[in-house]
């Protein structure tokens, strides 16, 4: 899990690496908490900046932020966009309206719309949630892992022909010892985890929009911004991808220098420490301000801009391009399902709930990638953490 929109990036890799070797060091939950903390805190402020001065290049209008926690309000805002309403656009934000709830209006979501003087959305950004993190970096890892098994697999099939005397290509392989093998190749990989000396291919697990912005527009005033975009030189665009299809628009991935000094004053001036209070630190050390634990912070994170129309992004929410459904379906469709995959997603919202919990020390983790849980597991050491009560109705 390598969080590009994070600023000690590195420090989260090796703290998941242990975790996921069931080896944590006795300070990982106390630094996770403080990565959690001071990491969001500067992601969204780089995400506030630079949206306000890529919109300014084409919107010299002064704008009105919004904090947003749920999709329908993002939805609601849908009613009020720039530029001509088409028929299509018009449909779907009836279909909204008469029906709500159907579009997954109770999402979570934490982010922020940008509103003109006429409460028009232009612009937007958000920052993903915990939950969305940890599946999103299952994926890759699941991806990695049913690589690394197959390629293990094949291995034992070339040694079973070598033993035979014949071309792989040639070899009978019945379904029930391809089915061991895996199961062995997998059972390998399980032990590799055990042994903590697993190294992860870093390009297979990197994240780079755990941060982003969209912004909504006319294709020439996209053009415009993408325009501008290149000759900043303090803005690196390192990955362009266009999307065709029921979603049209261009994702850009950004490398951006950001300065400590305006963005930690600015955390003493809106005494940004009243909201991390319950994390298992003391009120005193962060009203200190972030500047401690800026030691080996990184001085450019990556984050994601999408360009897109107003009609693109209608699809995108009450269309045939729906975020959730779209979600929905990559959860159904894994090429890999054992028992490895689900475990690491268990831990990595362990992770997470650890940096958001009260607990500042964790003497073990309670999930093993060798063993097996099912979800309520899961959420009985989430629980824990926060010292929450067990429901039962048998006492």
């Amino acid at each position: 899990m390598y969080l590009t929109s994070f600023i000690h990036r590195e420090e989260l890799l090796r703290i998941v690496e242990r975790w996921l070797c069931a080896r944590p060091d006795p300070h990982d939950a106390l630094l996770l908490t403080k990565i959690f903390i001071c990491d969001g805190y500067v992601l969204g402020q780089v995400l506030d900046q630079t949206l306000g001065e890529i919109t300014g290049r084409c919107d010299p209008c002064e704008l009105r932020s919004v904090r947003i926690s749920s999709k329908g309000e993002l939805r609601d805002a849908l009613s009020h966009l720039p530029g001509e309403v088409s028929p299509r656009i018009e449909y779907l934000l009836g279909c909204y309206r008469k029906n709500p709830d159907y579009f997954f209006c109770q999402t979570p979501v934490s982010g922020v719309l940008f509103m003109d003087q006429r409460d028009r959305l232009v612009a937007s950004y958000r920052i993903k949630r915990p939950q969305r993190i940890a599946e999103k970096a299952n994926r890759r890892i699941a991806d990695w892992i049913f690589q690394t098994v197959r390629n293990r697999a094949s291995h034992m099939a070339r040694g079973r022909a070598e033993k035979y005397g014949v071309p792989l290509d040639r070899l009978l392989t019945s379904r029930e010892e391809m089915e061991r093998e895996f199961i062995d190749a997998e059972q390998s990989i399980a032990d590799s985890f055990r042994r903590g000396d697993v190294r992860f291919d870093r390009a297979s697990i990197t994240i780079n929009d755990v941060g982003g912005m969209k912004v909504i527009g006319s294709k020439p005033r996209l053009e415009l911004i993408e325009g501008a975009l290149g000759a900043d030189p303090r803005i690196v665009v390192v990955e362009r991808q266009r999307f065709h299809g029921n979603f049209e628009a261009t994702s850009l991935i950004l490398d951006l220098a950001w300065a400590p000094e305006p963005i930690c004053k600015k955390y003493r001036d809106l005494r940004m420490w009243e909201r991390f209070e319950n994390r298992g630190i003391e009120a005193s050390e962060l009203k200190k301000g972030i500047e401690p634990w800026l030691e080996n912070a990184e001085e450019r994170i990556r984050v994601e801009l999408i360009l897109c129309t107003p009609e693109a992004l209608v699809e995108s929410e009450l269309g045939n391009s729906l975020h959730e459904e779209r979600m929905i379906a990559q959860r159904d469709f894994k090429p890999y399902k054992g028992y490895i995959p689900e475990n690491v997603e268990f831990l990595l919202e362990y992770i997470f709930a650890v940096g958001f919990s009260p607990k500042a020390r964790i003497s073990e983790v309670p999930v093993k990638l060798w063993g097996r849980y099912l979800p309520d597991t899961l959420g009985m050491f989430v629980r824990k953490l926060f010292e929450l009560p067990e429901y039962d109705l048998f006492y």
